[in-house]
């Protein structure tokens, strides 16, 4: 059957929310997608939040239950931008009700969950029903190019991969416990919401798999407020009473990969100073490459075919209209921002529905940085043992 239009259900309001509701909103303008695409329903548990959230962003509907827009004949994909506690049942219900799902990342809270959705993901294929996990720093234009250059060759053999993502927000103290502090919600902390990212980054740009890990976490505030109000993004106020901070604050580990490559990765929301800064670097037997999204529309490449005289890193400013993506936008030298990586994911997710291609990276793909997640935690609990992945 072919397909008329896309009416998109948005589940959560707050952070997520408001960057994917935005990326479907640009998408269809800057892209020429197809069919008309809209967001006609957003869905939260606090109605009068989620009107407010509906209003600014001219969405018509709101419901309270995921299972309003799940059993909605008029809703073909379900955007799930809430809580890892929730991605389970939302995804699934909404796979098995014949819905096209993106999810974010981490795909679960545990390896068994991601392995619930990842079957639910592979019955509904059968039925033309696709998903994807939205690992959005894939849709950076640099990192997008970063991994031609590495299918095309240009660095070699790839020998280290070195990966980190540092953040600063929870660095005081009495910053309140919001959910991703909670164990129960989150299930992980640092290591799950920004390592989560780096893991997946390293096989996207190298093609290589980890196949065992070496970590160690660290929890450095015990306690914090607990939570009273909070208002969009991670802008939040604590009360008097504390409660436990129940995940990690920070996580390091080394690995392995299947094609013998040394990766090494560092997840931290305690680095003051590093706002947003998600660096890898990838070093080959001919060349090497690296990437700051603070600064996320360069790339440095090192070509070892040079000679010693020329030799150093060139700055690739990664904006003209022949680099991934940016043809759609503006004049070359004209840099994107954050928001774009979710409008490249939307226009990529609804170009192979509409072609009956399986997105990636697909749900299977989520449940591999899952087991890496998890193996991490055991490694880190069990005194930084080798703990090989499946």
């Amino acid at each position: 059957m072919t397909i008329q239009k896309l009416d998109v259900a948005v589940a959560g309001y707050a952070f997520m929310g408001r960057v994917h509701s935005a990326g479907w909103a640009q998408a269809a303008k800057f892209f020429d997608l197809g069919v008309p695409v809209n967001v006609t329903t957003v869905v939260g548990r606090n109605r009068a939040a989620a009107q407010e959230f509906a209003d600014r962003f001219g969405i018509p509907n709101v419901v309270t239950d995921w299972r309003e827009a799940v059993a909605d004949p008029s809703i073909d994909v379900v955007d799930v931008c809430t809580p890892g506690d929730s991605h389970v049942d939302i995804a699934i219900g909404a796979l098995e009700a014949g819905k096209h799902v993106i999810c974010e990342k981490p795909l679960a809270n545990t390896v068994e969950g991601a392995e619930r959705m990842v079957a639910a993901a592979e019955a509904a294929k059968g039925r033309g029903v696709r998903s994807m996990v939205g690992f959005s720093y894939r849709r950076t234009p640099a990192l997008a190019y970063a991994r031609k250059l590495v299918q095309d060759g240009r660095i070699g053999d790839v020998r280290h991969i070195r990966a980190v993502y540092l953040q600063d927000w929870i660095a005081d103290p009495e910053f309140p416990l919001v959910w991703r502090l909670d164990k129960e919600a989150a299930g992980s902390g640092a290591l799950g919401d920004i390592g989560a990212h780096i893991i997946d980054l390293a096989s996207f740009v190298t093609g290589h798999r980890l196949t065992g890990v070496s970590g160690l976490t660290e929890t450095f505030v015990k306690s914090r407020p607990k939570l009273e109000s909070q208002t969009g993004g991670l802008s939040a106020q604590g009360g008097s009473e504390r409660g436990e901070v129940t995940v990690d604050d920070a996580a390091v580990f080394i690995a392995r990969t299947d094609q013998g490559a040394l990766a090494t990765f560092e997840a931290t929301r305690f680095a003051l100073g590093r706002r947003n800064a998600m660096r890898i670097e990838v070093n080959g037997s001919k060349g090497s490459l690296a990437f700051d999204f603070e600064r996320m529309n360069e790339l440095e490449f090192y070509d070892g075919a040079n000679p010693d005289v020329e030799a150093g890193f060139r700055r690739v400013l990664v904006t003209e209209p022949d680099h991934p993506y940016t043809g759609a936008w503006w004049p070359a030298g004209h840099g994107l921002g954050y928001e774009h990586t979710f409008t490249h994911e939307i226009r990529d997710f609804v170009v192979d529905v509409l072609a009956g291609r399986d997105p990636e990276p697909s749900f299977a793909d989520g449940l591999a940085v899952q087991k890496v997640l998890a193996a991490v935690e055991d490694s880190a609990a069990n005194s930084s043992r080798w703990t090989p992945l499946g």
